[in-house]
């Protein structure tokens, strides 16, 4: 590589990584507890968990779940009903006053599926994680937050890419792994900045690549869903499932029609008739995967709670799958406690590298000022 192609990638390398440091260092920072946000929710108290099943018994069912919320606030209507991935038998209803609100006022309700007994109104909003999760999110500013985070997040992949390159021609007369401890402090730190810097290359730019996907999650997420109710109603949805004279228009018959059209798959979500997620006339059903891998993997199918017949826009595009395949990837949500402590000790060498980098520039500076 000539000099003149060294310097120019010197020069990326310096500037794309300088302008988004202290961005890329908070979210190091904030991100670091939100992969091990489930343990330190149940540690605080804060999970809800139902109570075990019996062996003899069966579940409550999803309707006398909402049945349930619905007692506990009367005056409200089903909004949506939440399944928890992490516990089966864990439902939250979110009930508002008319299906057509904008949910501003909408009240979460957990309930024990396995019982049907109410187990309290959970504050996602509020405490030390939910201060952790908006600022690695969208710093506390929406959609422009996270556009602005999604642009950091390029200048980090750009970073990468240039480090990448010049570590080759930095390496030539040294050892892979090198630390010169002999020399001063600023070239053990350079040592060892490009060492954990080449060896956290492939994570990094992963975390980096996925948490860009990330950012851009909203805008995917409502031109798939307006995508698909243009196609509904110009008429070109798919009937996966003829309709049946035996419906009864409830929840949990919505919800067994749908998995019967998608067996293998499991409830994610259901969307009552007339709100944000659904259309006038038909219950949303997400469903999931019920593997660790398809379980981010989701489906809707739109159920006619008169007839039962289950119908679908389209089959999910390429860009909505990288989105949902990207969120667990981003902070290590496949594998369970062993991926998630992996996870957090890459972050951690993460953190290292971004403060040794900050540390070598304030140091040149400090040098160059020298007689």
């Amino acid at each position: 590589m000539s000099p003149h192609s060294l310097r120019t990638w010197g020069w990326i390398h310096k500037w794309s990584s300088l302008i988004c440091t202290l961005f890329m260092l908070l979210l190091c920072l904030t991100g670091l507890p939100l992969v091990f946000s489930h343990e330190i929710d149940e540690l605080a108290g804060e999970h809800f968990a139902a109570a075990p099943l019996a062996a003899d018994a069966r579940p409550a069912g999803a309707d006398r779940v909402v049945a349930a919320a619905l007692a506990a606030h009367p005056g409200l209507v089903p909004l949506y009903l939440f399944a928890e991935e992490d516990d089966p038998g864990l439902w939250y209803a979110k009930l508002d006053r008319d299906v057509a609100s904008d949910e501003r006022n909408a009240v979460l309700v957990a309930v024990d599926g396995h019982t049907g007994e109410i187990l309290g109104q959970p504050d996602f909003g509020s405490g030390v994680m939910a201060l952790m999760y908006r600022l690695h999110v969208d710093l506390y500013a929406g959609l422009a937050g996270k556009l602005f985070l999604g642009g950091m997040g390029c200048l980090l992949l750009v970073s990468l890419v240039s480090g990448a390159v010049l570590y080759a021609p930095f390496m030539r007369k040294l050892e892979f792994g090198c630390v010169r401890r002999q020399r001063g402090p600023r070239i053990r730190w350079l040592d060892l900045h490009n060492l954990i810097g080449i060896a956290t290359l492939v994570w990094l730019l992963v975390v980096g690549a996925t948490g860009v996907v990330n950012t851009l999650g909203d805008l995917i997420l409502k031109a798939w869903q307006q995508e698909q109710m243009q196609q509904l109603a110009g008429g070109r949805g798919s009937t996966l499932l003829a309709g049946d004279a035996g419906h009864d228009g409830s929840v949990e018959q919505a919800i067994a029609r749908a998995r019967q059209a998608a067996p293998g798959m499991q409830v994610d979500m259901v969307a009552w008739p007339g709100t944000l997620l659904s259309t006038p006339q038909h219950y949303a059903v997400i469903l999931r995967g019920e593997t660790p891998l398809t379980a981010k993997l989701r489906q809707a199918l739109l159920v006619d709670p008169a007839s039962g017949e289950v119908l679908q826009a389209a089959a999910r595009p390429w860009y909505v799958t990288l989105f949902q395949l990207s969120q667990p990837l981003h902070f290590g949500d496949y594998g369970g406690l062993p991926l998630k402590i992996l996870w957090a000790a890459l972050d951690l060498l993460a953190i290292v590298v971004i403060g040794s980098g900050l540390y070598l520039w304030l140091a040149r500076g400090r040098r160059g000022a020298r007689p």
